[in-house]
Order: structure tokens, then C-alpha cells, then sequence
């Protein structure tokens, strides 16, 4: 590298660093808001009518 070079390529280093430095970076923080959550079950009872009545039939057996 030529005298040249070297004094070119510290210059455009030194402008790349001090640009750097001009730069702002803002953040914001909002509160947050938590909501209530609503949940619907169903359930279904059939099956476990149908598992009752299958068992309980057992159970009959077993007794007698």
C-alpha cells in the first residue's frame, strides 16, 4: 500500500466512525394492559353415561 492509500483509507475510516457517532436509537415503553380471559367448557356426559352403563353391568356379574 501507498503512503496514499494508507492515508485515504484513514481518512474514510475516521468519517465512518464519526458518522456512527450521529446516530440516536429511541425506544418507547408503553404499560401493558392485561385482560381478563373468558373460557366455556363443554363437556360431554354421554360418554361417561355410556361408560357408567358398561361397567355397571359388569358389576351386576360380578355380584351375582
Amino acid at each position: 500500500m501507498s503512503r496514499y492509500q494508507k492515508t485515504l483509507t484513514l481518512l474514510l475510516l475516521g468519517c465512518f466512525l464519526t458518522l456512527q457517532a450521529c446516530t440516536q436509537h429511541q425506544i418507547e415503553v408503553k404499560p401493558l394492559e392485561i385482560k381478563p380471559i373468558h373460557i366455556t367448557i363443554d363437556v360431554n356426559i354421554k360418554v361417561d353415561r355410556a361408560l357408567d352403563n358398561f361397567f355397571g353391568d359388569l358389576d351386576k356379574i360380578e355380584k351375582e
